[in-house]
């Protein structure tokens, strides 16, 4: 029986309850740990939500009870459902001392390089060769593709709930620099660069300078990073109100250009890093 199976099985109980979960939630989580099991998958040319994966976790939440959870000398409480992740020397990422935490039931993939602190929440898929750096959050069910740069302080949001909710994506090879913040299910295709400090959400249109188009969130989907795209933060004037007279500027992100050799040059992961 797949685990999938299992949920489906486990959900039509009238009766349900902490005993039930715990007993399948430790094969689920290690089913995420593994990569077997995926909050999103890519398929037909787009991103497709498992919305049965984020009502699994969310059972986690529902049942478990809070508890103590050692690690060395420190203290920590939680459900106990949704403790950290066990990792050895086998799973081949390297975890810079410092504090860093993954939690149980998040992918992190060999070649990962963490440094301290950073944390990666439940659900969260980290793809080989990426790097996440100081003061990074990768955030419950986000998506971080392949040899992805997530520089210091850099966050990036989850989307846990609604269930059907896409997450945040960030695709392969994008580079992230540091103290952005990617939130509400955005979607960076591969290879754009996101310079210093831009903030990105659904409700924050986009400015094309290469194009001469606002790229917004399409209705009931998301805000979507074009390939190769290169963006900077910037602003623009309000149009009406008694902002205008006093020439007021609201944030807005521009894409300045699209990515080309001189870009891959200068923000390039160094081989002799991993």
């Amino acid at each position: 029986m797949t685990i999938l199976e299992k949920y489906n099985e486990l959900k039509t109980k009238d009766d349900l309850n902490g005993e039930d979960v715990m007993s399948f939630f430790p094969e689920f989580l290690s089913s995420l740990e593994i990569g077997n099991v995926q909050v999103v998958e890519y398929t037909d040319d787009q991103w497709i939500v498992n919305a049965w994966v984020k009502e699994a976790i969310l059972l986690g939440f529902k049942f478990g009870e809070l508890t103590e959870i050692k690690i060395g000398d420190w203290k920590f409480f939680d459900k106990n459902t949704l403790a950290f992740r066990d990792l050895s020397i086998n799973d081949k990422v390297r975890i810079v001392p410092g504090g860093s935490i993954i939690r149980s039931g998040a992918y992190v993939a060999g070649g990962t390089i963490i440094m301290p602190p950073s944390y990666i929440n439940i659900g969260a898929y980290v793809d080989e060769g990426s790097m996440i750096d100081s003061h990074a959050l990768v955030g419950s069910c986000a998506r971080i593709g392949k040899n992805v740069h997530l520089s210091a302080a850099s966050q990036i949001g989850g989307v846990l709930e609604p269930v059907g909710a896409l997450p945040v994506i960030i695709e392969d090879n994008v580079f992230i620099g540091g103290n952005c913040g990617i939130y509400e299910g955005t979607v960076i295709k591969k290879n754009a660069v996101i310079g210093t400090g831009v903030i990105l959400n659904a409700s924050t249109p986009v400015f094309d300078n290469v194009n001469g188009d606002f790229i917004k969130k399409e209705e009931g989907k998301t805000l979507v990073i074009s390939e190769n795209a290169v963006v900077v933060a910037g602003s623009r004037p309000v149009s009406s109100g008694k902002g205008v007279a006093e020439n007021i500027h609201l944030y807005c992100p521009v894409i300045i250009k699209y990515r080309d050799d001189k870009t891959g040059k200068s923000i390039s992961l160094e081989d002799l890093l991993r």
